[in-house]
């Protein structure tokens, strides 16, 4: 399995999104998270519709983001929301979704997420990147605090790159989340290609992202 989770921001892309998409689902991925955060719940709605279709044929987990009528009406078994998103979320619509992950910031937030009954969280902005312009890394020591502090799979997230991936790995986090790279270079398959084929990889631990 993938050590590596695409979040989308078709605003990045270079050519069609949902051509893109479809690159990205067929070179398999550990998930893609659909994270158009600008949308309207009707248009969310719709482009969410036809990833969800294209992630299914390649047998690639779909995680819808921020829109959790959505996600329920779509019958979407995957869910991602800002934790204070989360919060506001009943026991009830917290459960409704087989795979639930929030975004956190710190180990205190972490623990919150898992209470709250995330099934993964990703952690950052662990490396300096584009996307967070202007703020300072968390770096490798937050990542493996975050870590140690909860039981779910943690993705890191930041400026994860071929590089950097067997020390993020070493933290004991699940993978790393990829944003800008997958959306803007040349092939998705050979980017993905060259996460696996990372010097010195320690593979992450073999948990399927949906069961």
């Amino acid at each position: 399995m993938s050590d590596i989770l695409c979040v989308t921001n078709r605003s990045l892309c270079r050519e069609d999104f949902l051509t893109r998409l479809e690159r990205i689902a067929a070179a398999g991925p550990a998930g893609v998270i659909l994270r158009e955060k600008d949308l309207s719940p009707k248009a969310y709605r719709a482009l969410a519709e036809r990833v969800l279709a294209a992630c299914r044929a390649h047998g690639v987990p779909c995680i819808l983001h921020s829109f959790p009528a959505v996600a329920r009406e779509l019958g979407a078994e995957g869910l991602h929301l800002p934790l204070p998103l989360l919060r506001a979320l009943s026991q009830e619509e917290r459960h409704s979704f087989r795979v639930l992950g929030a975004s956190c910031h710190s180990a205190a937030e972490a623990r919150e997420a898992e209470a709250l009954g995330c099934t993964y969280i990703t952690a950052g902005h662990v490396f300096a990147t584009d996307c967070k312009k202007g703020l300072a890394p968390r770096g490798l020591p937050f990542l493996r605090e975050v870590c140690r502090a909860v039981t779910i799979p943690v993705w890191a997230i930041g400026g994860i790159a071929p590089e950097n991936l067997s020390p993020v790995l070493a933290t004991g986090a699940r993978g790393g989340c990829v944003m800008s790279g997958l959306m803007v270079c040349p092939d998705p398959a050979a980017l993905l290609a060259a996460f696996d084929n990372a010097p010195e990889r320690v593979s992450g631990a073999d948990t399927a992202l949906i069961s």
